[in-house]
């Protein structure tokens, strides 16, 4: 079930109703719907037994932006900070297309507890995520893969 809405009394809700129809499992755009209600969702979900399904409606808006964007890369740290069980990752071929090399070390950076430098792959710096939980990358290419 989609609870991405314009408030985050009505996400809220449609969590809730989730939860009462029994849906194992709810949506959220997190772009979209702000990093605020997303960690309220993801905490909601945590506390009541619901996967969060993470989609990132408008990511290509923000990243593929040669000359003003905010890297993917950032975009998936923020989300591991504020929560979610799993994610569409994008791929390296089909319409979710990224850089191999580049598209690994993001999905690393959400799924590792600890990542090395490795600049080839887009990881400036080593990562220690501690005891952070980590997000699953799921690859998607729609009805093409």
């Amino acid at each position: 079930l989609n609870a991405t809405a314009g408030t985050c009394e009505e996400m809220m809700k449609r969590a809730i109703f989730a939860r009462e129809l029994g849906v194992p499992i709810v949506m959220h755009d997190y772009l979209t719907g702000g990093f605020t209600a997303n960690t309220s969702l993801a905490h909601y979900c945590r506390d009541n037994g619901l996967l969060l399904h993470i989609h990132r409606a408008m990511h290509a808006v923000i990243d593929r932006q040669k000359n003003h964007g905010i890297h993917f890369r950032v975009l998936a740290k923020a989300l591991r900070m504020s929560g979610g069980d799993h994610i569409h990752s994008g791929t390296v071929v089909g319409k979710l297309e990224g850089e191999r090399d580049i598209t690994l070390g993001f999905v690393d950076l959400l799924r590792d507890d600890f990542i090395e430098k490795d600049r080839s792959r887009g990881i400036y710096f080593t990562q220690d995520w501690v005891s952070l939980p980590g997000v699953l990358p799921v690859a998607s290419g729609g009805i093409h893969v």
